[in-house]
């Protein structure tokens, strides 16, 4: 019999399964940081068009945005996270507006 290289026999020639540890993804979050120039309508938008926000739970994270600064969109493995600020960022000078949004990691 070819040994699997997950698998090996103990010494009665049973075949014993090896248990691979595997690590889950690390986690990124997506922030949205407020501005004086960004629209809350548009903020709402983007938050339902891009991270399938509700628009109460859109309305909610904006306004955290706007009374403490910034706000996490969703949360993600790093390259999703990534490819959302990316297509959100263009959406948004698409819409004239300089929104910002930033990666960080998840703790």
């Amino acid at each position: 019999m070819a040994k699997n290289s997950s698998n090996h026999q103990d010494e009665s020639g049973v075949l014993l399964a090896t248990r691979v540890a595997v690590k889950k993804p690390s986690l990124y979050h997506v922030v949205l940081h407020n501005d004086d120039y960004t629209s809350q309508e548009l903020v709402i938008e983007i938050l339902c068009l891009f991270f399938r926000k509700t628009e109460t739970q859109a309305r909610q994270v904006m306004l955290t945005v706007h009374h403490k600064g910034q706000g996490v969109a969703a949360t993600y493995t790093r390259d999703i996270a990534e490819s959302k600020v990316a297509q959100v960022t263009d959406y948004a000078r698409s819409q004239g507006a300089p929104l910002k949004l930033t990666v960080e990691p998840a703790l």
